[in-house]
């Protein structure tokens, strides 16, 4: 098996903010004997930062597919990332922005490649959020929207989490192994098309539509099986 994990809303609970989130200890101790019976076949694909995974896994280090596949990096510790148009990167910057700071409440998180526009704390701009996006896309061609829970993230290029997934299937030690992911949020069901079409094994975290295969309740709940998962392979060795 090789398996692909999201990180917010699968390993680690939704917070208010992108840096009050944290992984349990326990899970933590779980990632790291699994990637040890997996031979270390085990990543992250998440649309969080490569850097900011390493802090939140630390001292655990793993190949991650960040930014919603922008960036890359490989088992054997490479890293690679899709180029983006700095100048019209820095424009929408600008614009977003000026918007977030004229509604409190309202956080930018700039990332490598990408921003995104988190509106948890006022739900009641959702639709404001939305509109604001798409005055701020005007003109400035190249770049994709994703909608995920109480966010809207904007990012260069057309790269997927399906593009990342599919790209470490190619690559020892995920080649050849029947691969597995776990997400909570419509910018993961991409990857579970993927899983379906490479035959793996998928589960959804949480409600809504999906095409995953399974489904468990929520973050506590899939991060209790992945302990048992952990178990039963430290078992079989």
């Amino acid at each position: 098996m090789a398996v692909f994990l999201d990180f917010d809303g699968t390993l680690a609970d939704l917070a208010e903010r992108p840096d009050q989130v944290s992984v349990p200890g326990e899970t933590l101790h779980a990632l790291q004997r699994l990637k040890r019976s997996l031979d270390g076949a085990l990543a992250i694909i998440t649309g969080r930062p490569i850097d900011d995974i390493d802090k939140f896994l630390a001292p655990l280090v793993l190949p991650v597919a960040g930014v919603h596949g922008l960036e890359r990096r490989r088992a054997g510790g490479e890293r690679m990332a899709a180029p983006v148009d700095q100048e019209k990167f820095g424009l929408l910057r600008e614009r977003l922005q000026s918007f977030a700071d004229a509604n409190p409440g309202l956080l930018l998180e700039v990332k490598q490649g990408s921003m995104a526009l988190h509106y948890r704390q006022r739900p009641d701009l959702a639709e404001a959020c939305a509109a604001a996006v798409g005055a701020a896309l005007t003109g400035l061609d190249g770049f994709h929207v994703l909608h995920g829970k109480m966010v809207i993230e904007v990012k260069g290029g057309t790269a997927t989490k399906a593009d990342a997934l599919a790209a470490f299937m190619r690559e020892e030690p995920f080649r050849g192994r029947v691969p597995f992911f776990a997400g909570d949020d419509v910018t993961d069901e991409d990857a579970f098309h993927e899983i379906a079409r490479l035959s793996g094994i998928s589960i959804k975290v949480g409600r809504g539509t999906t095409a995953a295969l399974f489904r468990t309740d929520g973050t506590a709940s899939f991060r209790h099986w992945l302990g048992s998962l952990a178990d039963s392979f430290d078992a079989a060795k």
